[in-house]
């Protein structure tokens, strides 16, 4: 019997390059060749967005020795094939053609999470894990996201979005917008995730300076009003129609502070947070909050997740009001770091069990959508 070809796609333009890395080699690659059932395509986009395909780019040490560099020198970019589904050309004297059964996006970020390789997916008309293009848009721009979950009424904190360009030219009319926004506030570049560029201000200066921070890694900017008496947690969940959440996690930090990409990844921390175990030695799993805040936040992950249309896998980040009780929507991580592996397994979900079920959710999306009706039968031509 033949194994089903997973390509598995990682790296690209985007300020999280590194951290997809680790995604695609750790949590989804070695788990689906531990099944034996795949045959597993690495793909690698790299810095400048070329495209390159070999058994080697599996290989963390290649990464992380800086030997990845040398080796992009010797390879020829991949070429992709848009007939009859997804194909990929490995270049050489004799081109080799290989058809793509499955794609696993692990590209964090910009050109990637954002629904840009999602789109690419579409067209080419082949099967992939995770959210598709229109949820992963509305997913990757914190202010549309919450836009939208406010309408359906769930709660977010207060906020203000507007453009960089904008604040560049009349930035006494952006801070006039904010003005009505009590501190202490956090500003947010909109698209990216990691936690990069984010920053929590108490006065006016800190808040034009933050604004320009987050301005030169994305062009729309978001101003959020902190939530008091904070307690964070985190919602992984599994599943296209039936939902899976995995365990209500709760980020070891206090009110002041935050996960920034410090803390998330590096194991330091800096002053906004100390371990030595990285993310997955900041949090309490499950969290230690009452068992009423505990349903609330699980069910308030899950309308977050239907309500803006995910499917395959994604993470809703609430903030909680322990005083008031409430449960605020704060974001959607449309492709979570490492899988978020670490909370599967405390729910008792191995990382094999994890890449095999959002195969079969990817390949079940795809046929569902199949379904569809794409074409419509007229007689608008024949007018010309």
């Amino acid at each position: 019997m033949n194994k089903i070809v997973v390509a598995v796609i990682f790296g690209s333009r985007s300020t999280e390059h590194d951290v997809s890395i680790i995604t695609a080699l750790s949590s989804i690659i070695k788990p689906l060749e531990l099944t034996n059932k795949y045959q597993v395509i690495p793909i690698y986009i790299s810095k400048d967005g070329v495209w390159y395909s070999d058994p080697r780019l599996s290989d963390v040490s290649l990464f992380t020795s800086g030997q990845i560099d040398s080796l992009m020198t010797k390879l020829k970019p991949l070429a992709l094939q848009f007939s009859d589904g997804l194909n990929i050309i490995k270049p050489g004297l004799k081109p080799k053609t290989i058809k793509i059964d499955v794609v696993f996006p692990a590209t964090h970020g910009t050109h990637g999470e954002d629904g840009e390789l999602m789109g690419l997916l579409e067209m080419a008309n082949v099967p992939y894990v995770g959210c598709d293009m229109p949820s992963s848009v509305l997913a990757m721009d914190k202010a549309l996201a919450k836009i939208i979950t406010t309408y359906h009424g769930i709660l977010t904190s207060d906020f203000e979005w507007f453009y960089a360009q904008d604040f560049k030219d009349r930035p006494q009319t952006i801070l006039k917008q904010l003005a009505r926004l009590n501190y202490p506030l956090f500003v947010k570049p909109v698209h990216l995730g990691s936690s990069i560029a984010i920053s929590r201000v108490k006065d006016s200066m800190e808040l034009k300076n933050a604004i320009e921070v987050a301005a030169h890694y994305d062009n729309k900017i978001i101003v959020e009003q902190a939530v008091n008496n904070l307690i964070e947690v985190t919602v992984p969940i599994i599943g296209n129609d039936k939902l899976t959440p995995a365990l209500v996690e709760q980020p070891l930090l206090k009110g002041e502070d935050f996960f920034d990409f410090d803390t998330k990844y590096m194991g330091g921390g800096g002053k906004k947070g100390k371990s030595a175990k990285g993310a997955q030695g900041y949090s309490k799993l499950p969290a230690e909050i009452p068992q009423d805040l505990y349903q609330k936040s699980e069910q308030t992950a899950l309308a977050v997740y239907r309500c803006l249309g995910c499917s395959g896998i994604a993470r809703v980040d609430l903030l909680i009001d322990t005083k008031t009780k409430k449960v605020y929507f704060n974001e959607v991580n449309p492709l979570p770091g490492g899988l978020y592996a670490h909370n599967w397994r405390q729910a008792g979900k191995s990382s094999v069990q994890i890449v095999s079920q959002l195969i079969e959710l990817a390949e079940d999306k795809f046929q569902q959508k199949q379904k569809l009706a794409t074409s419509f039968k007229t007689n608008y031509l024949k007018q010309y």
